[in-house]
């Protein structure tokens, strides 16, 4: 579909089209984020619901500045049908592996748009996304922390709790 129109665009057809498969996937994780907060909220864990939607709000950011790039460049940019989120969890620690895989998955996605910018030479959009990987790694950070203090508190009765109020606090 690269008709006249796409081809005047200020950023590359296919990097385009990628950065709206991203949108895709930054509205997914908001999504998911939401998801996760609900289930802490139900669950009594509202330290870690507070930082879930926040989380969901920051995800949806990210979504945001792809979109308006794609948009401020030329382009069209797509809104995203968000399906199959994920509702049921089994326990806190679940979730925050969950979240460290979705981060990881979004690593490895903004990797390969800046692979294929540098590749076709859309030093522009490469120079945009480099936000978005350093971001990724203060993400996955983030999360491998936190399940590092279930691995060193445990999961059971008070130690549940203290986990909550540490990942309120943003410790």
């Amino acid at each position: 579909m690269k008709d006249i129109v796409r081809q005047k665009i200020g950023i590359n057809v296919d990097i385009m089209d990628m950065l709206n498969e991203q949108i895709s996937k930054e509205a997914h994780s908001s999504a998911a984020y939401l998801a996760m907060a609900s289930w802490c909220d139900h669950n009594g864990l509202v330290g870690s619901a507070d930082y879930l939607y926040k989380q969901s709000s920051e995800e949806r950011e990210h979504m945001m500045k792809i979109f308006r790039f794609i948009n401020d460049n030329g382009g069209t940019a797509y809104s995203p049908e968000v399906t199959n989120v994920l509702h049921d969890f089994n326990s806190l620690q679940e979730i925050f592996e969950t979240a460290l895989d979705q981060e990881i998955s979004i690593t490895k996605s903004i990797n390969n748009i800046v692979a294929k910018c540098r590749k076709v030479q859309d030093f522009a959009s490469e120079q945009f996304l480099l936000w978005f990987v350093n971001e990724q790694m203060e993400e996955e950070n983030k999360f491998r922390r936190i399940l590092e203090i279930f691995d060193i508190m445990g999961t059971d009765g008070i130690a549940l709790k203290l986990i909550d109020e540490r990942i309120k606090h943003g410790e």
